[in-house]
């Protein structure tokens, strides 16, 4: 509980020096965002590498886990919907109601809501004694997949954003081939896995995109460069490493460590919020970030509507595997609720495309909120557990 309060401290004070760090820096505002840009996407691609490790199925059996993806991509994919339309008919004018750019920058920021986090679950749902339980492994399962779905959609999102272009063609060919690699590789590597080699593998990671987009944009300027952002490749890299369990006290510490960074370099790239000008006009160039701020007292309204919605979506998960007990497949759906590094990291790149205003503000609290809720919620799985196995 203490590691999950922690989460969103990070990400509360990362957003709290946000506001003020126009003003703190000055004419080095520029540089002290590219920096922390930079940092972040090495942090991003340390916890997909992670997630990739985590991905660990029976190639032989592929089509027995055909179930489980579909249910863990109604599961994401809900809570997205349910947001999405409830930040165009209920946050925007209604002359937003039939434009396509107000749909699809809002579909971009509301798919923060699909993806559990995987790793503040995993470990929780050990430490109270479920790791031998159907619904530890089931949701082994289904918590990947949700992530894996997460990073799939993320590319035709993003590919509605920048308009049809050549570049597309070969965003496709890259993301086609990585996964055919990471499918036929999968566990294939023995790699080094302790933290350190991995924070390397990131940088090598957050390199090799970074180079694909400064040299197209070097030959065919800004908006026809080819960007391809970490988390497919740092997943990919993760499911081709046969897994170690390196579980010692400073791997433990190393790893939660650099989430924390992570979630105070999300909370940090935020835009000011209010009262505070942004040098340019960052933000004003979309619907979203062209909103008028609203009161806290109505923003907390809607943080809390829009956690319903999301974890609403998640009980999708009960209508599935009814050989199981009701309680069991409600504790499968309740796990699904916690949120965290990959849902920061949607919004982060969600960022880069100048999306911003309430909407935005009303997502990074909604996840502050569930990490919060995180323990309530993982407790609430152990309540339903041992209902079941009492009965």
């Amino acid at each position: 509980m203490r590691k999950v309060l922690l989460f969103s401290a990070f990400l509360v004070v990362g957003l709290f020096i946000a506001q003020y760090l126009p003003a703190w820096s000055g004419s080095d505002y520029g540089t002290v965002k590219t920096v922390s840009n930079v940092l972040l996407y090495i942090c991003l691609g340390f916890i997909m590498i992670n997630v990739g490790r985590e991905f660990e199925v029976d190639k032989s059996r592929w089509q027995t886990y055909a179930k489980d993806y579909f249910v863990a991509m109604a599961t994401a994919a809900m809570p997205w919907f349910l947001i999405a339309i409830y930040y165009i008919f209920v946050l925007l004018p209604p002359e937003y109601w039939n434009s396509w750019e107000a749909w699809k920058e809002n579909l971009l920021l509301s798919r923060f809501a699909a993806p559990t986090s995987a790793g503040i679950l995993f470990t929780m749902l050990a430490a109270i004694g479920l790791k031998s339980s159907w619904i530890y492994k089931k949701i082994q399962v289904l918590a990947i997949f949700d992530d894996l779905d997460t990073i799939l959609l993320m590319i035709p999102l993003q590919i509605m954003m920048i308009g049809p272009r050549w570049q597309l063609l070969v965003i496709i060919l890259i993301v086609f081939l990585l996964l055919s690699f990471g499918w036929k590789k999968l566990s294939k590597y023995n790699m080094r896995q302790d933290w350190k080699a991995i924070l390397f593998y990131s940088v090598l990671v957050f390199a090799a995109t970074q180079s694909l987009y400064l040299i197209t944009k070097n030959l065919y300027g800004e908006d026809a460069s080819i960007h391809i952002e970490v988390l497919l490749p740092a997943f990919v890299l993760g499911m081709v490493m046969k897994h170690k369990d390196i579980d010692t006290a400073w791997e433990r510490k190393a790893s939660t460590g650099i989430s924390f960074i992570f979630m105070f370099l999300v909370g940090m790239s935020m835009p000011p919020l209010q009262g505070i000008s942004l040098p340019g006009d960052i933000g004003l160039a979309s619907i979203t970030g062209s909103q008028e701020m609203m009161p806290w007292a109505l923003i907390i309204v809607h943080v809390v509507i829009v956690s319903l919605l999301s974890n609403v979506g998640k009980l999708f998960p009960v209508f599935f595997y009814r050989d199981r007990k009701l309680s069991e497949r409600l504790a499968l759906s309740i796990a699904m609720f916690t949120r965290g590094e990959v849902g920061a990291g949607v919004i982060f790149i969600a960022l880069g495309y100048n999306l911003g205003g309430p909407a935005l503000v009303i997502s990074v609290l909604t996840i502050v909120l569930n990490l919060i809720l995180t323990g309530i919620f993982v407790l609430w799985v152990k309540k339903l557990a041992l209902m079941s196995y009492q009965e």
